[in-house]
């Protein structure tokens, strides 16, 4: 599955951005889902992950409350709706999918840069 990760861009604190997912190849919902942000000299780590029925989400505590994770079967998209964005929130966002069988991340999106100002 081929993944492409939109949505980025530079925004002032307190506003939102939805970052997009778009696969192709497969179909999205054989995949448990995640969003990870990379800043800048620290390393990659979860933001925000959904079952493959979308049932189930996981949140970091630092974007709990912030962030929605979703995902749209007829789109084979995931977003990510990030609302009150923080300047700690700047990253570079990669999504990723899990196959069923799975303990990791399979397949990587090429990352969105969103840059929160203060």
């Amino acid at each position: 599955v081929q993944l492409q990760a939109s949505g980025g861009g530079l925004v002032q604190a307190g506003g939102s951005l939805r970052l997009s997912c778009a696969a192709s190849g497969r179909t999205l919902s054989s995949y448990a889902m995640g969003w990870f942000r990379q800043a800048p000299g620290k390393e990659r780590v979860v933001v925000a992950q959904i079952s493959r029925s979308g049932g189930t989400t996981y949140y970091a505590d630092s974007v709990k409350g912030r962030f929605t994770i979703s995902r749209d079967v007829v789109k084979n998209t995931v977003y990510l709706q990030m609302n009150s964005l923080k300047p700690e929130d700047t990253a570079v966002y990669y999504c990723a999918a899990k196959g069923p069988l799975s303990l990791q991340y399979d397949y990587w999106g090429q990352g969105t840069q969103v840059t929160v100002s203060s």
